[in-house]
C-alpha cells in the first residue's frame, strides 16, 4: 500500500541524491554517519548533502580533515561543544505540542548526555535537512529510528575516544550524564572533544547498531519540562507576528515596511478593475496601494497597502474603495458542495474517486443479509483561527531572498515563493520562528506569497500581518463531505458486508499532487488524508471503501488540513454506524465492538509499527470499559447517557489506538447538550515526553469537543459566513468536561499524539446522545437546534 508518507520518503530520497550529485564534485562514493571535531565541537550526520563527504576525491579523507576544512554540509542532528552543551538541530515546527523537546529526548536517550546541557536549535530551510514537513503527528515516530541511532552511534564514538584518552579497555566504560566512566576515572564529553576525535560508520554499520532495551532507558518515558515553556512564559520566546529585522539588516536592505492584504470577493478568477485610495492617503504613515501580480495563481485579484507602521496600513485598508470582476468560485456555495457529495456517495466510481479498500464485492451480500443498516452523514466547513493569524516578513539580499515566519511546511513555502517571484531553485529561505499555532493552517505556506511579492515591488523588507478576518476569508478549510455506509447483518448479528463511500476536497490535490497515490494496486490515486479512517481495524466481512473528490469544492476554496483531517469526518461515520449495527443486532456496543476486533487477517497488526494490531484496540476498550463505569450505563438518570467509540489516530500505517466515553446529559426542550465526562485510555507506544503527550491528548479531545458541539461554519459569496470569532465560537472554559485520561505502559515503537483524540470524540458524543434520548445527529456540528427538532419528531 502505498501511502502519503511513502511518497514523501521517497521524495526525501529523490532530494538527497539529486543534492549529492550536484555537490560531490570530488567524486564521493560513501555515504555515512559522520562525528568529527572541528572548532571544539563533534557534528553528527547521516548521509551525504552538502560539498563532498571527504577531503580526497576518493571518499577517504579522514573526519577531522574533512570538517576543519568545511567541505563537510551534512544533514546534522547535534553538535557537541568542549562545555559539554549538547545543541540538537529540530526540523520541525514547534507550535505548541513541545516536539522539540520530545526530538532532543530521543537523542539524548541513546547519547546518555546529560538533559541539563540540551540545547535545540530550530534551523532554516536548505536542501541538506530533506523534505521538511510537521504534520501528521509524524514528527516522534518518524524521527525515533534515526535520531536514536545518531545518539547511540554518538555514545559508541565517545566511549572508544574516551577509553583512549584514559589509557583503559574499551569494555571498561560506560556511559552515563555526559560522562565516560571507567572505574574510578571519568572524562567529560567536553573533555572528550577538546581532545578531538574521529569516527565514521558506514550506513551498514549504523543500521546494525542496537538501541537499549527498554529496561535500561533512562529518559524516554520519564516525566520532565518541556524546553519551550521558559522562554514562551518569560516572554523571550519569539514568534512570527513578533519579529523584526536587526538594525544590522535594514543598514544593508532597507527599513523594513508594513502591509496588509487586501482580499478580492473569492479565492479565484477575480480581478481588480478599480481602486480609490483616496480616503487612504488621509492616513498618517500610509504610503501606496499596489496590485500583486503573481505568476504561481495564488494571489487572483490580491492588492497590499503597504504603510510605515501596521497600524495605519490596517486603517488605510479599512479606507480603501477597490471594485473587481467576480470570478465564477463566487457563486459556489456550501448547499452546492454538499449537494455534489450526495451525488457521489450515492453511486461512487472510479471517475470521481478511488478505492482505499477492495475486499471484494459487498453488493449480493448486502442483497442477501438478514438485516441492512444504511445511514448518511455530513460534517460542515471548519476554519483553523491559529492564535496568532498568518503574516510573513520578506526581504531580498544580494539575488536571496528570506522570509520570517513560522510555517509546518518549509519546503512547500519555499517553493510557492521560488514560483512567485520567478526565482531559480535554491533562492529562497525560510528562517523559522514560533508558531502561534498551526492545527495544519500553516502547511500551507500562501500567506508568504503576497508578503514576497509586495516587497520584491517596493524594493524593500515588508512585513505583512493577516488581521482574523482576512486569515479566516481564504482559510484552507476543513472541506464539509458527505458519506454514505451500508452494512449487513446475518441472522445470528454478524456483519458480512460493508461499504463505505466518502465525498470531499482532497487537500493533497490541491497542494501537493505528486504525493497521492495507489492505496491498492489498481485502485486509483487518492488523497489519503481525504480517507483515511475509513480502513478501520474492524472485521466487518467484505469490504470496499470509495474514496470520491468533490471538485464543487475545489472550485470554491483550496481544501487544507485540519487537525486529524479525515478521521474527523470518517470516524464521525463509522463509529455511529458500527453502534447502528450494534442496535440492529440487540447488542451492547462495546461488547459489539470487542466481537469484531478480531486482530486477524491485515488487522493482526505488522511489527514494529502495528504490532498487536486489533488486539491492543481491544486492550484500551476494556480499559475504558472499567474506567467509566460502562456495565453501569443503563442505570444512568433519565436523559443521560454513555456513548463510546474508537481511533486509531490518523493513518493504519501508524495507528495510535485510542479509546474513548462520553458521558451526556440532554435538555430536551432546548436541545442543549451537557458534557459531564470523558473518559479515555490510549497506547501511544513509548512516550518520549509524558507530560508533553498528556497536554496533546487533553488539547486534542477538547478540540474534538469543540468541533462536535461547536465549530463550523457554511460557504457562501466566496468565503466562510463567519470570519472571526464572534460569529464562529468554539469550546468555552466553563464548558469543558470532566476528564479521566490515561496512557498504556508500552514499550513498543511510539506513535503519533497530536491528532487522534481529536477524531474520537464527535462519535462518542453523538452516542451518548442516542443513548440518553434515542435520538441519532448524524450532522457535524450537532447543534442545539437540530436535537430540539429531532426530538420533536422522534
Amino acid at each position: 500500500m502505498a501511502r502519503f508518507d511513502d511518497k514523501l520518503a521517497a521524495h526525501q530520497r529523490e532530494l538527497a541524491a539529486a543534492h549529492k550529485t550536484s555537490s560531490s564534485r570530488g567524486g564521493i562514493t560513501r555515504r555515512g554517519f559522520l562525528i568529527g571535531s572541528v572548532a571544539g565541537s563533534t557534528m553528527l550526520a547521516f548521509g551525504v548533502s552538502g560539498a563532498a563527504l571527504a577531503a580526497g576525491a576518493d571518499g577517504k579523507g579522514s573526519a577531522s580533515e574533512t570538517l576543519s576544512a568545511g567541505a563537510f554540509e551534512p544533514t546534522m542532528w547535534y553538535a557537541i561543544a568542549t562545555d559539554g552543551t549538547v545543541t540538537v538541530h529540530i526540523t520541525k515546527s514547534e507550535m505548541g505540542q513541545h516536539v522539540a523537546t520530545s526530538l532532543a529526548r530521543l537523542v539524548v536517550e541513546e547519547l546518555e548526555a546529560d538533559w541539563d546541557s540540551v540545547k535545540v536549535d530550530y534551523v532554516d530551510s536548505a536542501p541538506k535537512w530533506g523534505y521538511m514537513i510537521t504534520g501528521g503527528s509524524w514528527s516522534v515516530h518518524q524521527s525515533y529510528q534515526p535520531l536514536s541511532q545518531a545518539g547511540a552511534a554518538g555514545r559508541i564514538a565517545l566511549i572508544e575516544a574516551g577509553a583512549q584518552q584514559m589509557g583503559v579497555a574499551v569494555e571498561s566504560c560506560k556511559a552515563r550524564k555526559g560522562r565516560v566512566i571507567s572505574g574510578d576515572q571519568s572524562l567529560s564529553y567536553g573533555e572528550i572533544v577538546a581532545a578531538g576525535l574521529e569516527r565514521s560508520f558506514s550506513e551498514e554499520e549504523l543500521a546494525a547498531i542496537e538501541l537499549k532495551p527498554a529496561s535500561e532507558r533512562r529518559v524516554l518515558g520519564t516525566r520532565g519540562n518541556a524546553l519551550d515553556v521558559p522562554p514562551k512564559t518569560n516572554g523571550q520566546a519569539v514568534y512570527g507576528i513578533d519579529y523584526t529585522l536587526p538594525a544590522e539588516i535594514e543598514a544593508r536592505v532597507g527599513k523594513t515596511l508594513h502591509a496588509r492584504p487586501v482580499m478580492p470577493p473569492s479565492r479565484f478568477g477575480c480581478k481588480v478593475t478599480a481602486v480609490d485610495d483616496s480616503e487612504a492617503r488621509k492616513v498618517i504613515g500610509y504610503r501606496q496601494t499596489i496590485e500583486l501580480k503573481d505568476p504561481s495563481g495564488i494571489c487572483q485579484g490580491w492588492l497590499a497597502v503597504i504603510a510605515d507602521n501596521f497600524s495605519a496600513a490596517m486603517r488605510a485598508t479599512d479606507l480603501l474603495k477597490v471594485e473587481w470582476s467576480k470570478g465564477d468560485s463566487y457563486q459556489v456555495d456550501e448547499t452546492a458542495i454538499q449537494a455534489e457529495g450526495q451525488r457521489l456517495v450515492s453511486s461512487p466510481s472510479r471517475d470521481n474517486g478511488s478505492l482505499l479498500v477492495d475486499q471484494g464485492d459487498p453488493a449480493p451480500l448486502l442483497e442477501n443479509a438478514a438485516t441492512t443498516v444504511e445511514s448518511t452523514f455530513t460534517t460542515s466547513s471548519v476554519l483553523h483561527f491559529t492564535l496568532e493569524p498568518a503574516n510573513a516578513l520578506a526581504y531580498e539580499e544580494d539575488g536571496h531572498w528570506h522570509i520570517h515566519c513560522g510555517n509546518q511546511q518549509q519546503s512547500l513555502l519555499t517553493s510557492l515563493v521560488t514560483k512567485a517571484l520567478e526565482l531559480e531553485e535554491g533562492k529562497v529561505t525560510h528562517h523559522q520562528l514560533y508558531l502561534g499555532g498551526g492545527f495544519g493552517r500553516r502547511l500551507h505556506g500562501d500567506y508568504a506569497v503576497p508578503a514576497a511579492l509586495a516587497s520584491k515591488a517596493v524594493g524593500r523588507p515588508v512585513k505583512m500581518i493577516f488581521t482574523r478576518p482576512d486569515d479566516s476569508r481564504f482559510d484552507c478549510v476543513r472541506s464539509p463531505s458527505v458519506q454514505r455506509l451500508r452494512s449487513g447483518l446475518d441472522a445470528e448479528g454478524h456483519v458480512v458486508a460493508s461499504e463505505h463511500a466518502a465525498a470531499a476536497g482532497w487537500p493533497t490535490a490541491a497542494l501537493m499532487p505528486a504525493f497521492m497515490a495507489e492505496a491498492i494496486e489498481g485502485g486509483g490515486k487518492l488523497d489519503s488524508f481525504s480517507i483515511s479512517g475509513a480502513d478501520h481495524w474492524y472485521n466487518v466481512g467484505t469490504q470496499r471503501v470509495w474514496a470520491q473528490q468533490n471538485k464543487v469544492a475545489h472550485e470554491a476554496f483550496v481544501p487544507g488540513y485540519l487537525r486529524s483531517v479525515a478521521p474527523g469526518w470518517t470516524l464521525w461515520a463509522v463509529e455511529q454506524h458500527i453502534d447502528e449495527l450494534a442496535l440492529a443486532a440487540e447488542q451492547d456496543p462495546a461488547e459489539f465492538r470487542l466481537a469484531l476486533l478480531d486482530a486477524e487477517g491485515r488487522n493482526a497488526g505488522k511489527a514494529p509499527v502495528s504490532t498487536g494490531g486489533a488486539e491492543r484496540l481491544r486492550n484500551v476498550l476494556k480499559r475504558v470499559m472499567e474506567k467509566s463505569g460502562w456495565s453501569e450505563r443503563d442505570s444512568l438518570p433519565a436523559d443521560t447517557g454513555m456513548g463510546v467509540a474508537l481511533s486509531f489516530g490518523q493513518e493504519r500505517s501508524m495507528p495510535t489506538w485510542v479509546a474513548c466515553v462520553a458521558r451526556v446529559k440532554v435538555d430536551r426542550a432546548t436541545g442543549e447538550v451537557k458534557l459531564e465526562k470523558l473518559t479515555s485510555v490510549v497506547d501511544a507506544g513509548t512516550l518520549a515526553h509524558p507530560d508533553g503527550a498528556m497536554a496533546q491528548l487533553e488539547g486534542s479531545l477538547l478540540w474534538g469537543v469543540s468541533m462536535a458541539m461547536h465549530e463550523g461554519t457554511e460557504y457562501r459569496e466566496g468565503g466562510p459566513v463567519a470570519q472571526n470569532l464572534g460569529a464562529y465560537q468554539p469550546l468555552r472554559m466553563h464548558q469543558v468536561p470532566q476528564m479521566d485520561l490515561e496512557f498504556v505502559d508500552s514499550t513498543e515503537m511510539p506513535v503519533g499524539l497530536g491528532e487522534p483524540g481529536t477524531t474520537v470524540v464527535a462519535p462518542a458524543i453523538a452516542n451518548a446522545i442516542q443513548h440518553a434520548v434515542g435520538v441519532r445527529l448524524r450532522d457535524l456540528p450537532m447543534r442545539p437546534a437540530a436535537l430540539k427538532a429531532a426530538l420533536s419528531e422522534a
